[in-house]
C-alpha cells in the first residue's frame, strides 16, 4: 500500500486514496512566536479522496475533526473543526469552534508602544469561532459567501512591565459579519503547479450583533503559479490587510510571511509580496528558493514613511503521495531579526 508500482519509492497514493473514517494526524509546530510545540488531531473522513476524484472535480473530501497542541512557552489550543461540499458541489461550509490559550508579543501599531519598551508580553484566553458558507457562482472557479466570526477573549498584559495604551486591554467581546469572493483555478489544491487563488473579503464587527466593539476588517489576497518548464515553476503572492475603527490590538493586521512570527510588525494597514521558484530536481525531490517583502502603516506613519521587513529562505519538497500531488518537506527562512524552520504539507501559501 505505501509503495508506489511506478518507481518503487515510499508512496502515500494509495492510502490516501482509500482513506474514510477516523484518521489521527501528529502536529509539530514551528511558529517562531509562540515557539516550538505540537499535538494531534483526529479527523473524520465522510468520503475519501479517490471517491471526490472519481466524481470528475477534485474537490476536498468532507471532514470532521478535533485538536489538541501546545508549545514549549506555554500555548495551548483545543478546538473542534469541519468542512464539507453538498448541492452537487455547488455549495461549501467550513467551520471552527475552539479555545485558545496563547502568550505572545506585543510590538505596538507601527512599532511603536507608548512605553519606550520594544516589547510587552501578553495572554489571549477564551474562545474564537468562524463559520463560512459559500456557493459556487454557475459552474466556474468562484464562489461567493458569508462568514460570521465571534471571539470572546480576555487579554492580560504583563503586569511587571509599562502598560501600552490600546484598545482591547482587557475582557473584550468581537461579533462580526462577512462577504467575501473567493477564484480558485489551481490544479491541485495541496501543491499547485498552475493556476491562482483569490480572495476579497470584508468583515463588519458591531454591538448589533452581540460585541463589544465597532470596527471593519479588509482582505485582497492573490497568489498563484505558472510553470517555466518541466522543471520549474514560478510562484507568486500578494497579500494586503487593513483594520478600520476600535480594533482590538490584537485584531489589527500583521505580516504574514515565512521569516517573520506572527504579529511582529502590526499596524491599521499591510501589504506583501512575496516569490517562490520551485525546482523539481528528481521525479521525486524538489528544491524551493523564497524571499519577499512586506511594509506597515496608519497608526503615526504614511505608507512612503514606514519601514519594510523582509525575508528569504530555501527548502526541499518530497512527493509523498504522487498520484494527489502531495509534497512535504521543511524551509528555512532568515528575517530581519531571526532565523526560523517551518514543517510544509503542501503549499505555504493558504
Amino acid at each position: 500500500m505505501f509503495t508506489d508500482p511506478e518507481d518503487g519509492a515510499f508512496d502515500a497514493s494509495e492510502w490516501l486514496l482509500d482513506k474514510k473514517g477516523f484518521l489521527p494526524i501528529p502536529i509539530i509546530i514551528t511558529e517562531p512566536a509562540i515557539g516550538y510545540g505540537g499535538g494531534a488531531a483526529l479527523l473524520w473522513f465522510r468520503e475519501s479522496l479517490g471517491e471526490k476524484q472519481a466524481q470528475g472535480r477534485l474537490s476536498p473530501p468532507d471532514i470532521f475533526g478535533g485538536i489538541v497542541a501546545a508549545t514549549e512557552n506555554g500555548t495551548t489550543l483545543a478546538g473542534a473543526l469541519g468542512m464539507v461540499t453538498f448541492g452537487e458541489e455547488k455549495w461549501r461550509w467550513r467551520g471552527f469552534v475552539g479555545r485558545p490559550d496563547v502568550n505572545l508579543d506585543f510590538y505596538g501599531a507601527g512599532r511603536d508602544l507608548g512605553t519606550g519598551e520594544v516589547k510587552v508580553g501578553y495572554n489571549l484566553e477564551g474562545w474564537a469561532t468562524t463559520q463560512h458558507v459559500m456557493r459556487r457562482i454557475a459552474e466556474s472557479d468562484n464562489w461567493a459567501g458569508v462568514r460570521l466570526n465571534y471571539i470572546d477573549f480576555d487579554a492580560r498584559f504583563d503586569s511587571s512591565r509599562p502598560q501600552p495604551l490600546v484598545q482591547g486591554a482587557r475582557e473584550i467581546r468581537s461579533s462580526g459579519l462577512g462577504v467575501f469572493l473567493e477564484h480558485d483555478s489551481r490544479d491541485n489544491f495541496f501543491t499547485a503547479s498552475r493556476g491562482w487563488k483569490g480572495l476579497l473579503e470584508s468583515v463588519f464587527y458591531t454591538p448589533d450583533l452581540g460585541g463589544d466593539a465597532s470596527y471593519q476588517t479588509y482582505r485582497a489576497q492573490a497568489f498563484g503559479y505558472v510553470p517555466l518548464s518541466r522543471q520549474f515553476v514560478l510562484g507568486g503572492r500578494f497579500d494586503s490587510r487593513a483594520a478600520r475603527g476600535e480594533v482590538p490590538f490584537y485584531q489589527l493586521p500583521f505580516i504574514e510571511m515565512r521569516g517573520i512570527p506572527f504579529f511582529r510588525y502590526q499596524d491599521e494597514n499591510v501589504a506583501l509580496i512575496e516569490a517562490e521558484l520551485r525546482w523539481n530536481a528528481t521525479p521525486r525531490w524538489a528544491l524551493v528558493a523564497f524571499t519577499g517583502t512586506g511594509r506597515t502603516w496608519g497608526t503615526s506613519k504614511s505608507f512612503s514613511d514606514a519601514d519594510s521587513a523582509s525575508s528569504w529562505g530555501i527548502g526541499f519538497r518530497r512527493l509523498v503521495a504522487r498520484r494527489l500531488g502531495i509534497y512535504m518537506g521543511v524551509d528555512i527562512a532568515r528575517g530581519p531579526e531571526e532565523t526560523a524552520i517551518y514543517i510544509q504539507a503542501g503549499s505555504a501559501w493558504r
